[in-house]
């Protein structure tokens, strides 16, 4: 097999996966670690939550657990088309709320991250404090950030509106924030504040891998701040803001803790026009027992999100290629 494999070298032909596996056993061996462990938090828990998603498992065939009754796909049916449903009655008006908050959320976690990283990485006195401030919201855990800005909202003794109306007077009375339609706004306003911080810190480490001399280049060929911006900034952090963009996609529509939090410590219903996915489908699921109908969703929302990630992969394909 050695000797075949020194042929194939020198004949320039491709390697067969049994040949790539004995010329590299050493670094698969240690990559075998991790492929186990992978296998067993990702695969075999997907695995069985395809599963689930085709049984009729629910408070009265729990016991069954993995023998309960072959549902077929009428879970995604009632997730999908079932009208009398809880689970589908609420799940358009999450989908639609988590489609506005995702977006809204990251357009400007990128933005505000993007400006502070550019803010900090220029010299000035107590740079390192203004540093170590803007970290402060990723270090604190989601649900206290739920909890807290769950009381700020308050209408009549949460900060917000005492600052709104009693301080600046912007507003003329102090309104719901907690409920209606402005739920969804109380919800992306403490997201953004707490992953402003993480995509500054990734932003700001592209930023001082761009090399002064392009800048000077510019300069020379009479580029103003907005021209250098656009033809040298954007171009080489592309690469960075298309994986932000991909992790805050997965993350924000995966988004559990601040909602639940804000709203009755974990077990609160944010209304029509705050219920996100994952809080829909947890409270469908878990709260009635219904675990059959809630796998399906997950699968569904799964489904959406391979997608929405291979339109990013088109998108930002060329951008993640590394020159050779």
């Amino acid at each position: 097999m050695k000797t075949k494999i020194k042929e194939n070298t020198q004949k320039g032909f491709k390697y067969s996966l049994k040949e790539k596996i004995i010329k590299n056993k050493f670094a698969y061996a240690l990559v075998a670690p991790a492929l186990i462990a992978m296998i067993i938090v990702q695969l075999i828990p997907m695995s069985e939550g395809l599963y689930f998603s085709l049984l009729k498992l629910n408070q009265f065939t729990l016991k069954q657990f993995l023998h309960a009754p072959f549902a077929g796909f009428d879970n995604f049916y009632t997730v999908l088309f079932d009208t009398t449903s809880n689970m589908r009655s609420g799940f358009l008006d999450a989908l639609r709320n988590t489609a506005i908050y995702s977006v809204l959320c990251n357009v400007f976690v990128l933005a505000i991250g993007l400006m502070a990283a550019m803010v900090v990485n220029r010299e000035f006195k107590l740079r390192g404090l203004a540093r170590t401030l803007l970290l402060t919201p990723w270090v604190v855990p989601s649900y206290v950030v739920g909890m807290l800005w769950g009381f700020m909202w308050q209408q009549d003794t949460g900060i917000i509106n005492r600052i709104l109306v009693d301080w600046l007077h912007i507003l003329p009375s102090k309104p719901f924030w907690l409920t209606g339609s402005n739920v969804l706004f109380a919800i992306i306003i403490p997201t953004i504040w707490r992953n402003v911080p993480f995509v500054m810190i990734m932003l700001l480490a592209g930023l001082q891998n761009i090399s002064e001399d392009y800048y000077e280049a510019a300069e020379l060929d009479g580029a103003n701040g907005i021209q250098k911006f656009s033809h040298i900034t954007l171009p080489l952090l592309k690469p960075i803001i298309g994986i932000q963009l991909l992790f805050g996609m997965i993350n924000y529509v995966y988004s559990y803790n601040i909602v639940s939090m804000m709203f009755g410590h974990g077990a609160g219903y944010p209304g029509k026009w705050g219920d996100l996915l994952m809080t829909n489908i947890q409270r469908n699921s878990f709260q009635t027992w219904n675990f059959g109908v809630g796998a399906a969703a997950t699968i569904v929302v799964m489904v959406c999100v391979l997608i929405v990630v291979g339109i990013w992969y088109r998108v930002f394909k060329e951008s993640l290629v590394v020159d050779e």
